[in-house]
């Protein structure tokens, strides 16, 4: 890219311009709106309430939610309100107690009223008067009708039916459509695809304005980054048909992105080579782009670098550089130019420029409808007349409005923007002296070649480097022609894929001695991996992340090929996997510094992992267990053997010794129960069902398991949602993966009004009904096929229907293969039937209804699982509520529940989902139950809490423990106290992300602490200090020894001898046999037997539940302001 462009347009020709446009301004009849306007962007409160009240009063479909809002907002008007609508505010306040659905059509009729000059009325005689009236100013208007979220085909069809019909009258000649209003939202993959069935839901637009006696002009807006290219292809397919090769027609191009100077050259070159066989010239449309706060989002949340320019006054340069280049005599012959903005020096440079190069009569200059009305006027009397940017609402769909008034006033707040100035740039010197600054400052950064684009990323490349610290591994992105590229050659492969079979082959074991010979490979490889310090594991697993990453291809081509999962699906959990190799690096290197413990690395681990996550929960087990010091035997799952052999090939690549990492393919038969009761093995990472968890400590009572097992999971959404965004989420959450995975919705409850609310369910049935169903190999493909023809429970759920429920929409079979199914949504799911409470594991939703959230609450709490919980609401006290009693491991707010990341949420559940410990995954202290611990002297000196001191100094003296004994307590005391301090009473932001937050915190729980025979008094009393130590947690003791009955008086607990329904025990002093006898009937039960430390790391963790929250923190791209409701410490919360 070069720069240091000589200037035609001198910075003095442009400031004058600017200042004579200014004075003409003057003139101009005051706008009563863009004066209120000017007033609200002033006032430093104005911003906030106006956003609040668009969002918060006119958004609620439910009259009395949006009268609570507005209630709220009539206790603070800020002063840009005028006295009359203030006086009438606090009258509607009142009034809305007793109608609040007359009170709100008022408020939103109002409303409507007073935007009216931004946004005007659609319906047809409406839309008539307003064209008449904006045109009578000679200025011409670009329409663009807006609606609701496109989530499927009906909504699509309705919108371009919409545009056609606006193109269709006799008074409009000029409108704009996006490609996201057009279609469903395909998949991101699919993009030769996608741009076939956009052109063909465009064709009858084109036709008609082809067909048109008069002049109809189509201009195809530019959305998100991720849509540049798809315009791109859109429109020049299009117009390449010879039936529009006389046609002409406009794209958009957003200046702040560094690919539009690139894209206007690409647009050049090819609109010549139409011009060149005949064709009309087309235009382009430059913009700086209004969609930058969802850059920044998509940016923040998926790690990809920020796809626009870093700065305002470096969108400014690349604008005017775009501009220079197209602004040509010879260049405006193919591409006539519209010049978009409100920024005066901008537009006075750009029209300077166009008269030097006499260029003139190729350029429009376009506004704002409404937006600095009375300096629009000074610039159409120059220019000749204005093209005016006029979005068009029908008043039953004007909250849909929402996301563009919202975007225009932050425009017009933000200092960054020339808008914050426009009101008083005339008035104010120190404003125009800073925009002329601006102005200045840009015609430096001007250039004069395409500069590279930011995102660039490139998979056909070899990248595998990583930095020091640990962040999150970047997901493909599918925006970039590369990877587009990259992604066919993976699909080609697919269907012809063998990809693991030898692997397989020569790993699949049944003969017994064969079994043998692996076991003891891997127990005699495992002294010297269990003797290597944290940090040379550590660098190893690092080698295994580079190596997953570098075989990224590979794992995509055999996870689509065995076990059918899409690229879309796939690529997140090859990132995962590679997550999982560095966070469990850094967790390693963090056993050898616990204070008050030594960790002690088991022998063998026993990996069990699941088909649904074919390579990253095999990869994230194999590697915490190799992370702990144990060698590993993997035996992946009868459906995913494929998938297990590349990815073990990989970590063998990397460094990681074949004896400590043993593959084996053995059936479910008696040999597979040889191995998993096999008493060499020292702990078994399963993820599966409850019941498979249950069968595994059926063979062997004291296998120490850690599992994830089973969901049944759901969303509850109220009045206080945003709608389309729900319905969004809930089809995301529900249908990924065919709804196979562990995390999916299988039930959305719907409160109060929502269950009557029309638009939801349209919403949701179009949403459903137009997901693309097909194999991996199809690039259209959304929901990929059941991983095995569909049978038994899952069958019933895909075909049958209980009691009063009823089909919204009903599955169907599509081949012959029995695994390929239309999803189904049902409606009329009752409390305690069989689909509320049982786990079915493929397409299928169900829709309950709540009158109350706290209803809602009790049946998302009914089942007997909790692994992830949703919620949507945009109501803190909402948030705050269900936050207090959702009893889920894994909680989302306004997003989906599904693709929990490692490091941001970890991930595990409560109650029957999950096995053992209660550890999450990718969280910190799953490895610690990975191996066990010795004590040795803890260092910490935080002084422990009243309760804590006064029970070990009469414990001390009750038991009559030495001096010796005293100072272990003491230390322990403390050790427990910094640990409550600095890990489990805190609740710790995990992602540092600004669009989501990403929050873990532990609660207290519930757990027997049992005393044998051989529990020695200073031990046991070290323990119950420790159950002390977390306030809420509730403990009792068991135990014939009379040094129990003195420390449960001590502590005021119960002292009991019956197991009774406790499902966490921390055994101190005696034989984990009779205990894990008693307890084989109930997995789930958590039983610590580690020898007794000082490390309060370790000794609270019976006494605590983890729970990771995941809660979006924007609207529509702008932080949200309110504040968390889990920021400060968690204290004795439940």
């Amino acid at each position: 890219m070069s720069s240091a462009v000589d200037p035609e347009v001198t910075s003095a020709e442009t400031v004058a311009l600017v200042r004579r446009w200014l004075k003409n301004a003057e003139l101009e009849p005051a706008d009563p709106a863009a004066t209120q306007l000017a007033d609200l962007l002033r006032d430093p409160a104005g911003l906030g309430f106006t956003v609040g009240f668009i969002d918060g009063v006119i958004r609620p479909e439910d009259p009395q939610i949006a009268a609570q809002n507005f209630r709220e907002l009539a206790k603070s008007i800020p002063g840009f309100v005028p006295s009359h609508l203030r006086a009438a505010m606090r009258a509607g306040a009142l009034a809305s107690r007793v109608a609040p659905g007359p009170v709100m059509a008022t408020v939103r009729k109002t409303m409507r009223s007073l935007v009216s000059h931004l946004v005007i009325d659609a319906r047809p005689k409406q839309l008539g008067q307003a064209i008449g009236r904006i045109r009578a100013d000679d200025n011409r208007l670009n329409l663009n009708l807006l609606g609701e979220a496109v989530l499927g085909e009906g909504e699509a069809a309705k919108r371009l039916a919409g545009t056609l019909t606006l193109l269709a009258r006799p008074d409009v000649d000029y409108v704009s459509i996006k490609v996201s209003a057009t279609v469903p939202p395909h998949q991101s993959w699919s993009f030769d695809e996608a741009v076939t069935d956009i052109v063909e839901a465009l064709l009858p637009l084109y036709q008609t304005a082809a067909a048109a006696k008069s002049p109809k002009f189509i201009n195809l807006d530019m959305e998100e980054y991720r849509d540049l290219d798809l315009t791109i292809a859109v429109f020049t397919t299009i117009l390449d048909r010879p039936e529009f090769t006389n046609l002409t027609a406009g794209i958009v191009l957003q200046a702040y992105l560094p690919d539009a100077y690139a894209a206007m050259e690409h647009l050049q070159a090819w609109a010549a080579t139409r011009r060149a066989r005949g064709g009309a010239a087309i235009k382009v449309r430059v913009v700086k782009g209004a969609n930058l706060p969802m850059e920044r989002v998509e940016a923040n949340l998926h790690d990809w670098p920020l796809a626009t320019w870093s700065s305002k006054t470096e969108t400014d340069a690349s604008y005017k550089s775009v501009l220079a280049w197209a602004l040509t005599p010879e260049r405006t012959q193919n591409v006539r130019i519209g010049v978009a903005g409100h920024n005066l020096f901008d537009l006075a440079w750009t029209w300077l420029l166009a008269g030097k190069r006499e260029v003139r009569s190729a350029l429009d200059v376009e506004m704002l409808l409404g937006m600095a009305p009375e300096q629009a006027a000074a610039v159409g009397r120059d220019v000749g007349h204005l093209l005016l940017y006029t979005p068009v609402v029908d008043p039953a769909e004007f909250d849909v409005a929402i996301a563009y008034l919202v975007r225009r006033l932050e425009e017009g707040a933000s200092s960054d923007n020339f808008m914050s100035a426009v009101f008083e740039l005339s008035t104010d010197s120190g404003l125009f002296d800073r925009e002329s600054r601006r102005f200045e400052d840009s015609l430096a950064l001007m250039f004069t070649s395409a500069p590279a684009p930011n995102r660039r990323q490139e998979r056909r490349s070899a990248e595998a480097a990583f930095g020091p610290d640990f962040t999150n591994t970047a997901d493909t992105d599918p925006a970039l022609p590369g990877n587009r590229e990259w992604a066919k050659t993976i699909r080609a492969k697919v269907d012809s894929s063998t990809l693991g079979a030898e692997l397989v082959a020569a790993t699949t074991i049944t003969d017994p001695a064969k079994l043998e010979t692996e076991l003891a490979t891997a127990v005699g490889a495992a002294a010297g991996w269990g003797a290597l310090l944290g940090r040379d594991r550590a660098e190893i697993l690092r080698s295994c992340a580079a190596e997953l990453q570098r075989r990224r291809a590979d794992l995509l081509e055999v996870m689509a090929a065995e076990c059918a999962k899409t690229l879309d699906q796939g690529d997140p959990e090859v990132s995962e996997a590679v997550d999982f190799a560095r966070y469990y690096a850094d967790r390693a290197e963090e056993l050898d510094q616990i204070d008050g413990a030594n960790f002690v690395p088991v022998r063998l681990t026993l990996v069990v992992p699941p088909w649904n996550f074919p390579v990253a929960i095999p990869a994230g087990s194999v590697l915490a267990a190799l992370a702990a010091g144990s060698a590993v035997v993997i035996k992946p799952a009868p459906q995913a053997r494929r998938c297990g052999a590349v990815m073990v090939e990989a970590l063998w690549a990397a460094g990681v010794p074949r004896e400590v990492l043993r593959l084996v393919n053995v059936g479910e038969d008696e040999l597979g129960r040889e191995l998993i009761a096999d008493p060499r093995v020292d702990r078994v990472i399963l993820t599966g069902a409850y019941d498979t968890a249950a069968l595994f400590r059926s063979f062997r009572a004291d296998l120490p398991i850690l599992a994830e097992t089973s969901g049944k999971n759901a969303i509850i959404v109220t009045p206080h949602a945003d709608l389309d965004l729900a319905v969004k989420d809930v089809v995301a959450s529900a249908f990924g993966h065919a709804g196979q995975k562990c995390s999916a919705a299988s039930l959305v409850i719907l409160v109060g009004s929502v269950a009557q609310s029309v638009r939801f369910r349209r919403q949701l049935v179009d949403a459903v009904r137009s997901l693309p169903v097909g194999w991996p190999s199809d690039p259209r493909a959304k929901v990929g096929p059941i991983i095995e023809p569909a049978a038994g429970k899952l069958l019933g759920a895909l075909t049958s229907l209980d009691g009063r429920e009823t089909w919204l929409v009903e599955p169907k079979q599509l081949d012959d293969s029995g695994r390929l199914w239309s999803p189904g949504v049902r409606a009329g799911v009752t409390a305690g039937s069989p689909f509320h409470l049982t786990e079915y594991f493929g397409p299928v939703l169900g829709v309950m209804t709540a009158e109350s959230l706290a209803e809602a609450i009790d049946l998302q709490n009914a089942v007997d699982y909790g692994l992830t919980a949703g919620l949507h609401s945009l109501d803190l006290a909402e948030q705050e509520y269900w936050f207090d009693r959702v009893q889920a491991g894994n909680l989302y707010v306004n997003r989906t529940i599904t693709g929990a990341i490692v490091g941001r949420q970890p991930f595990g559940g409560w109650k029957k989902s999950a096995v053992g410990p209660g550890a999450k995954a990718g969280g910190p202290n799953y490895l610690f139950a990975l191996g066990g611990w010795t004590t040795r002297p803890a260092t910490a000196d935080t002084a422990p809490t009243e309760a804590v001191a006064r029970f070990v100094d009469r414990a001390h003296a009750a038991l009559g423990l030495s001096r010796e004994d005293g100072q272990y307590l003491a230390r322990c005391a403390a050790a427990d106290a910094a640990a409550v301090a600095e890990q489990f009473g805190v609740v710790t932001e995990l992602s540092g992300l600004w669009a989501e937050r990403n929050e873990f915190r532990y609660v207290p729980t519930d757990c027997l602490i049992a005393f044998g025979d051989a529990a020695r008094p200073a031990e046991a009393a070290r323990v119950v200090a420790a159950a002390l130590a977390f306030p809420g947690a509730k403990f009792a003791v068991r135990g014939e020894n009379p040094v129990a009955g003195h420390l449960a008086e001590l502590a005021n607990v119960e002292w009991t001898q019956t197991l009774d329904d406790w499902i966490r025990v921390r055994l101190v002093g005696g034989s984990i046999d009779q205990l894990a006898t008693e307890f084989t009937s109930r997995p789930d039960v958590a039983i610590w037997t580690q020898p007794v430390t000082e490390a309060g790391r370790i000794e609270l963790l019976p006494f605590v539940r983890e729970q990771s929250i995941s809660v979006t923190a924007h609207r529509f791209g702008t932080p949200l302001t309110g504040k968390s409701v889990l920021s400060g410490p968690l204290g004795p919360r439940r």
